[in-house]
């Protein structure tokens, strides 16, 4: 809320919209949820966290349409929402992290993607994203 009013008063358009829809997604989720209290920090974690995945999908959908003019307005939003977010862990990080999953279950294949998946994602607990995790866990299985 604090970014919101300097938003205004330093008239950032992009950012004060940006952060008025993020407002609005917040009220939403305690509609959803029935709470009348504020949403837990997980919860707004994960509101963030859709709106991250929402503004990624629009700037690959735009890459594909040649649209380089939306591509640039959901990229800035996206940098803004990131801010919200916790610092992700950096690859070496997942690396390892993906191996010693992998390592811990002895012999596995791709037929188990989900269950190593399932794992990993339990131990990075949003400090990684499905789609990084997806990527490092293919890499090293195929690797």
């Amino acid at each position: 809320m604090e970014d919101l009013k300097t938003a205004m008063r330093e008239k950032n358009k992009e950012e004060l919209g940006l952060l008025r829809m993020l407002s609005a997604s917040f009220k939403n989720k305690k509609i959803d949820l029935g709470n009348k209290d504020e949403l837990t920090e997980e919860q707004a974690e994960g509101v963030v966290k859709s709106e991250v995945k929402k503004r990624k999908d629009s700037i690959k959908a735009y890459e594909e349409g040649n649209r380089e003019d939306l591509v640039k307005i959901e990229k800035v939003e996206l940098a803004i929402l990131e801010k919200y977010l916790p610092k992700q862990m950096s690859d070496e990080d997942l690396e390892e992290i993906v191996k010693d999953v992998i390592n811990s279950m002895g012999n596995v294949t791709m037929k188990e993607f989900g269950k190593i998946m399932g794992q990993i994602m339990g131990k990075v607990k949003g400090l990684a994203d499905g789609d990084r995790v997806t990527t490092m866990v293919k890499k090293i299985l195929n690797g």
